[in-house]
């Protein structure tokens, strides 16, 4: 028997529980996961009741990448943090990776990295990058070179991934307005995440 995809989605949004979702996208509540998948349903398919997957993407166009790195010691004990906003302030993931033993550079520069990759498997086009590090901004945005060996790989693959978003926007932050990115970056090296 044939299903329209319209159906399934339908169903889902309607039966499921969702949990698995809903644990990896902190903040995101059941009501409105369920909305999405409404709308996805309601106004995401083709005339040959396909999903267009562009239209699927699209929900997500935007979002505002704040990340940070911690090293206890520089170098030391090192995490990198990244949380991910839609530009209606809703949070759409958190992300916290341990790196081992680094400076704060490589774990700001690692934070970044977390969060433009998550960005991009999420389908974004556009992001805002705002972090405390006015050395990595001011990097990325040219205004600095980057000396250190260490530092090079990870600004080339960050340049890399900015390079695959339409619009990107660089903001440099005092450290008190990016609590929640410096949060999982130490929580990655408490927990070891």
């Amino acid at each position: 028997m044939a299903y329209k995809n319209a159906d399934i989605l339908r169903h889902i949004a309607r039966e499921e529980p969702l949990a698995g979702t809903l644990k990896a996208f902190p903040g995101l509540t059941r009501e409105r996961l369920g909305r999405l998948l409404e709308k996805i349903a309601d106004n995401a398919l083709n005339a040959k009741g396909a999903i267009d997957s562009s239209e699927v993407n699209s929900v997500l166009n935007r979002v505002r990448v704040y990340s940070d790195g911690a090293a206890r010691g520089n170098p030391g004990p090192a995490g990198a943090g990244a949380v991910l906003v839609e530009p209606s302030g809703q949070i759409v993931d958190r992300l916290g990776k341990y790196l081992g033993v680094h400076t704060n550079n490589y774990a700001e520069y690692m934070g970044l990295l977390l969060g433009l990759k998550r960005a991009r498997e999420l389908g974004v086009r556009e992001v805002e990058v705002f972090a405390d590090s006015e050395l990595m901004i001011r990097q990325l945005g040219g205004r600095y070179q980057v000396k250190s060996a260490s530092l090079r790989p990870l600004y080339q693959q960050a340049l890399k991934l900015l390079n695959d978003f339409s619009r990107v926007k660089l903001v440099h932050l005092p450290r008190e307005m990016n609590s929640a990115a410096d949060e999982m970056s130490n929580r990655a090296i408490d927990e070891r995440m």
